[in-house]
């Protein structure tokens, strides 16, 4: 029988005008659906369309003429034949990626793209400096922002929809971090409220008013700090949009705790205390592995402290 990885490699370079960079994009579809065993889950890792992901393996088995997957009602499965072809369908798109990074480097990261998931705060505050240093020396780099919570940016992160990113500690085992920031959680109350004026916010009072609490994600630095402290607060509201807490505090609906990073620059006219106990949320930047990080998210690593 012929090599399989030989054979997969004479089919490409006989094809002429053949675009590899295509190729290896029904590649990664057959080995994420593979993954998944689902074309939905595939091609929403991959950011395409169900009928997208299913079209390109269609594609690989006309041209390979074999059957890869199995399609049933409870997804997909690999044939015998799939199963053959699956390892070396993984080694042609690590060959790939390394080829592309040695060929970033050569060039002098003259282009590349980097994509990022990162917390809407670190979107506001941080990344526009770091890329605009990083810009001003790579100017051919492109970027992809995606704005998520925490646990969605440590999934991405993993799932390899994103390159890196910005989430709160502690972060997955399987990922590498570096430490960014320790992000003071301030309590914000309406203007007119009885403590605007006092100098800390004592914990316990956190239970004297109407609490907004904001769950968004796994982000529940609020919940936390009552469990900690052994509070129970007086929950009127629960939301996943930071803004709609603020507005309510300002209204006078109550009080609530927030990131100091994220209230930055705030437009909403609000008091913002400390609190008389420690209460922060750990900033990283993460990835899967520094080690075999494009060149270009190695070169970004460098601009993290321009934030």
């Amino acid at each position: 029988m012929q090599d399989p990885l030989g054979f997969l490699y004479a089919w490409i370079l006989k094809k002429e005008g053949f675009a590899v960079d295509m190729n290896i994009q029904k590649y990664a579809a057959f080995l994420k659906t593979v993954e998944y065993g689902s074309f939905t889950k595939a091609a929403e890792s991959l950011s395409y369309s169900q009928s997208g992901i299913s079209r390109m393996i269609a594609d690989l088995e006309k041209e390979w003429e074999v059957s890869l997957l199995e399609r049933g009602r409870g997804g997909v499965r690999l044939t015998s034949d799939g199963i053959t072809l699956l390892p070396y369908v993984k080694r042609l798109c690590m060959e790939y990626d390394s080829l592309q990074r040695q060929v970033n480097e050569m060039k002098g990261l003259q282009t590349g793209l980097i994509r990022i998931g990162t917390l809407t705060s670190v979107a506001t505050h941080w990344l526009p400096n770091i890329i605009r240093k990083f810009h001003a020396d790579y100017p051919n780099i492109e970027y992809e922002l995606i704005s998520g919570e925490y646990i969605e940016v440590e999934e991405w992160i993993l799932e390899g929809r994103v390159d890196c990113g910005f989430l709160r500690l502690p972060a997955h085992p399987d990922l590498e971090t570096v430490f960014m920031e320790r992000d003071e959680l301030l309590v914000i109350l309406p203007e007119n409220h009885r403590l605007a004026d006092c100098e800390v916010f004592p914990v316990e009072a956190l239970r004297e008013d109407p609490f907004m609490l904001l769950e968004k994600g796994g982000r529940m630095e609020a919940s936390e700090l009552f469990e900690k402290y052994h509070l129970k607060p007086d929950v009127h509201f629960r939301t996943w949009d930071d803004y709609a807490i603020m507005s309510m505090v300002e209204s006078g609906l109550g009080i609530s705790i927030a990131p100091e990073l994220f209230l930055r620059r705030t437009p909403y006219r609000i008091a913002k205390k400390k609190l008389n106990v420690p209460a922060y949320r750990d900033i990283a930047f993460a990835l899967r592995c520094r080690k075999t990080a494009s060149m270009a998210v190695k070169r970004f690593m460098e601009y993290l402290d321009y934030r």
